[in-house]
C-alpha cells in the first residue's frame, strides 16, 4: 500500500492558473506561489462581492481518539464527490501547524486520495504564513520589553505581562522561563513564557479578520499588560499595530491550491480548537462562498470544540449560516470509547459499539441544538465488520440523522457520492441556524450554557485567579463578547480519561483571558496547555529528504 505522500508525489497536478481559471479567477486576480499554488488578491473579492453566496457545510467530528477519525480527509473527500455528481464545490480549510506535523500526527493535508496538494509544500512552510504570523506576534513582545527597558514611559508591571512569545513547533522547554539575564544592556529580567504560534492571539485575529484595515485595528487592540496602578496597556499605545500589519500584508491573502482531482481548495490560518477558536480565516469562507455553490469547511477537533466555537464565535461575529454539517466517526473509534484498548479496535466488539455509541449521539445532539440537519459520515476501515456498521446506522436515524458510509480513503471522490447527495439534500432545505447563547448573556452565563449544553457538565467552577481576571475582564467592557472555552480535545468533560458520555462532572474554570483583537474571551478549563510537547518518538524522526530535495516519511 502507498503512503500519503507517496500517492501525493505522484499525483499529475494541474497548473494553479488553470485551477484558478475553471473556479472563475482571472489571471489578474491571482499571485502564483510556484507552479501549484497561489495567493488570491483583494480584487477578487471585489469584483464578487455582490454574487449570491454558495450553501456552507461544516464538517466536524466525534472526540478524536489515538484510532483516527479521517475529519479533514472526509472533507476532502466531499468536495471531491461533489464535483462527480456535478455540483461546484470549494474547500476552506486551515493550514497544518508544524507542531502536530512533527509531533504526534505528521501529515496533516488529507489522506489516502483525498488529499489536498503539493502535500509537502501545504505540511511545511507552505506560503509563509505562519512564519508571519509568528514574526508579527514576536514583534509585539520585543516592542513591549524594549518599552520597558527604554524607561517605561507607560510604567508597564513586567509582573503581569500577559502576552506570551511563541513559535509554531512543539517545545515543552520554553513553556515557563526567565529572560532578560546576563546584565543591564540584554533587558529587564522577568519570567516569560512561549505558547506555539497556532494559540496566540495574532492568529485568532487574523483568521476572523475581513481584510488588512481590519487586521490593523485588531492587532493595536491586543490586551497586552497592566502597569504597576492597574491601568490596561494595548499594542496601540507601543505604536505596533503598524508594523505587525506590514509583516502580515502579504499572509493576510488566502491561498488557493487543489485535491488529488482538481478541486479547487483554498487553505488560510490555522488556530488550534482546544486552545483558540479552529476554524480558517473568514477570508477564505467568504472566498468559497462566492467561487461555490457549496462550500465545505471544517473545524477542530469535535462538535464540542471547534464546531461549537464555529457557531458561537465565527458566525455570531461574522454573519455566516451554515446549511448543514457532516459528522465524522469510526466504528474503531466508538469502540475505543467504549473502552476497547487501540490495539484491538479493529476487531468486532458490538458491546463497546454500544457503550462508546453514546459519544456520537452527544455530538448528534450538540448540532442539532443548533438547528443544523446533521449527516454523520462514517470513514469506513477494511476490516469493519457489517453488523457494526449496521448498528451505527441504526443508532444515527433512530437519533434523527442522515447515515452515510465513505471509502474516500482508498477511492476519492468516488467513495463519497452517498454523502455528497445526501449533504446537498440537506443544504437545500431552509436553515434555523441559531447561536446558543445571546449577546447580553454574563460571561459565565455564556460559559454555562456551553459547559451544560455542550459538555453535558452538571456546572462550573472558578479558581480565585478565574474570578480575578473574570472582574478584569467586565471592567474593560470585555463582558459582551464571546466566550472561547479552551479545553481537552480527548473528552466532552476537562478530564481526557473521561470518555464516551460522561455524566456527574463539573467544569473548572482556572483562569480567564480577554482577546480584545480577536473578539472574545478565553477561559481555559483543567490542565490544557497552550505550548505542547514532543512525544517520546516524534513523527521527525520519520521525516528525511534526498539529494535531490524529495521528501519522505512525511505521512
Amino acid at each position: 500500500m502507498l503512503s500519503d505522500i507517496e500517492i501525493a508525489q505522484r499525483a499529475k497536478l494541474k497548473p494553479i492558473t488553470q485551477v484558478a481559471s475553471e473556479t472563475g479567477i482571472r489571471e489578474e486576480e491571482l499571485e502564483p506561489y510556484g507552479k501549484y499554488k497561489a495567493k488570491l488578491d483583494d480584487a477578487l473579492y471585489r469584483r464578487l462581492a455582490e454574487k449570491k453566496d454558495g450553501r456552507l457545510i461544516l464538517v466536524t467530528a466525534i472526540n478524536p481518539t489515538p484510532a483516527g477519525e479521517g475529519k479533514t480527509t472526509i472533507s476532502i473527500g466531499l468536495a471531491e464527490a461533489m464535483a462527480r455528481i456535478g455540483k461546484k464545490a470549494v474547500l476552506a480549510l486551515r493550514e497544518p501547524s508544524l507542531g502536530p506535523v512533527f509531533g504526534i500526527k505528521g501529515g496533516a493535508a488529507g489522506g489516502g486520495y483525498a488529499q489536498v496538494v503539493p502535500m509537502e509544500d501545504i505540511n511545511l512552510h507552505f506560503t509563509g504564513d505562519f512564519h508571519a504570523i509568528t514574526s508579527a506576534n514576536n514583534l509585539l513582545c520585543a516592542l513591549l520589553d524594549n518599552h520597558i527597558q527604554q524607561g517605561n514611559e507607560l510604567g508597564i508591571d513586567p509582573r503581569r505581562i500577559l502576552l506570551p512569545r511563541c513559535m509554531d513547533m512543539n517545545d515543552r522547554q520554553l513553556r515557563s522561563l526567565v529572560s532578560g539575564l546576563g546584565g543591564k544592556a540584554n533587558g529587564v529580567p522577568r519570567q516569560d513564557s512561549f505558547c506555539i504560534s497556532v494559540a496566540t492571539e495574532v492568529m485568532a485575529a487574523f483568521c476572523l479578520a475581513e481584510n488588512l484595515a481590519d487586521l490593523k485595528q485588531r492587532m493595536g487592540k491586543i490586551l497586552v499588560a497592566y502597569t504597576y496602578d492597574g491601568r490596561p496597556v494595548y499594542a496601540h499605545d507601543l505604536k505596533a499595530e503598524g508594523a505587525m500589519a506590514a509583516l502580515l500584508k502579504d499572509a493576510v491573502k488566502p491561498n488557493l491550491v487543489q485535491t488529488l482531482e482538481g478541486t479547487p481548495a483554498i487553505i488560510h490560518g490555522g488556530p488550534f480548537a482546544n486552545i483558540a477558536h479552529g476554524c480558517n480565516s473568514v477570508r477564505a469562507t467568504r472566498y468559497a462562498l462566492k467561487l461555490g455553490d457549496y462550500c465545505i469547511t471544517e473545524a477542530g477537533f469535535g462538535s464540542d470544540l471547534g464546531a461549537e466555537k464555529f457557531l458561537n464565535i465565527k458566525c455570531r461575529l461574522t454573519g455566516l449560516k451554515p446549511n448543514a454539517a457532516v459528522l465524522v466517526a469510526t466504528a474503531r473509534a466508538l469502540k475505543y470509547n467504549g473502552g476497547v484498548p487501540k490495539n484491538e479496535t479493529a476487531e468486532e466488539n458490538l458491546p463497546a459499539l454500544r457503550k462508546g455509541i453514546a459519544n456520537l449521539g452527544a455530538h448528534i445532539s450538540n448540532l442539532k441544538k443548533f438547528g443544523l440537519p446533521v449527516v454523520v459520515a462514517v470513514n469506513r476501515f477494511e476490516n469493519d465488520s457489517q453488523a457494526e456498521l449496521d448498528y451505527i446506522g441504526d443508532y444515527c436515524r433512530r437519533n434523527g440523522a442522515e447515515f452515510s458510509l465513505c471509502d474516500v480513503f482508498t477511492q476519492g471522490g468516488k467513495g463519497g457520492t452517498d454523502l455528497a447527495q445526501k449533504v446537498c439534500a440537506l443544504a437545500e432545505q431552509p436553515s434555523s441556524f441559531h447561536v446558543l447563547y445571546p449577546d447580553n448573556a454574563s460571561i459565565p452565563e455564556k460559559i454555562e450554557t456551553v459547559c451544560r449544553e455542550i459538555y453535558g457538565a452538571d456546572g462550573v467552577d472558578y479558581t480565585a485567579a478565574a474570578q480575578k481576571s473574570l472582574r478584569e475582564i467586565e471592567s474593560l467592557g470585555g463582558g459582551s463578547l464571546p466566550v472561547c472555552i479552551a479545553k481537552t480535545q480527548y473528552s466532552l468533560s476537562d478530564n481526557p480519561k473521561l470518555l464516551g458520555r460522561p455524566k456527574g462532572f463539573r467544569i473548572t474554570i482556572r483562569s480567564l483571558r480577554l482577546n480584545n483583537g480577536a473578539g472574545f474571551v478565553v477561559a481555559y478549563a483543567g490542565n490544557i496547555l497552550t505550548m505542547p510537547g514532543l512525544p517520546k518518538h516524534p513523527a521527525a524522526e520519520k521525516i528525511d529528504v534526498d539529494e535531490n530535495g524529495k521528501i519522505t516519511g512525511l505521512f
